[in-house]
């Protein structure tokens, strides 16, 4: 059984960084897509960011493109998110998610593209 642990979480002010790691277990790490969403309280569930199963490509979206970073070490089963120049609207609480197939280029950026989820790490960002 495929299980993801996120942590890293808490929180900083605006301007600061944080780095979130997602440790993955139960199954061959390498070679699945692994995502970055976020939820903040009355939104939906928003893609951040992703990277490919072989961690060549990766794909931010325009909110964080610039100040955060993804990668993942397939060694230690575990993807990071660094995050940095934080700011308020970062807030929510952040997830990571796994593919249930294998693709070593292709960036899935829907939630309905990812199977397997963990159970979510808050950031809270002060002004």
């Amino acid at each position: 059984q495929v299980q993801l642990v996120e942590s890293g979480g808490g929180l900083v002010q605006a301007g600061g960084s944080l780095r979130l790691s997602c440790a993955a277990s139960g199954r061959t790490f390498s070679g699945h897509a692994m995502g970055w969403f976020r939820q903040a309280p009355g939104k939906e569930r928003e893609f951040v960011v992703a990277i490919s199963g072989g961690g060549t490509r990766t794909f931010y979206a325009d909110s964080v493109k610039g100040r955060f970073t993804i990668s993942r070490d397939n060694a230690k089963n575990t993807v990071y998110l660094q995050m940095n120049s934080l700011k308020p609207e970062d807030t929510a609480v952040y997830y990571c998610a796994t593919t249930m197939g294998t693709n070593y280029y292709y960036i899935p950026t829907r939630l309905d593209e990812y199977h397997y989820w963990g159970q979510g790490t808050q950031v809270t960002v002060s002004s």
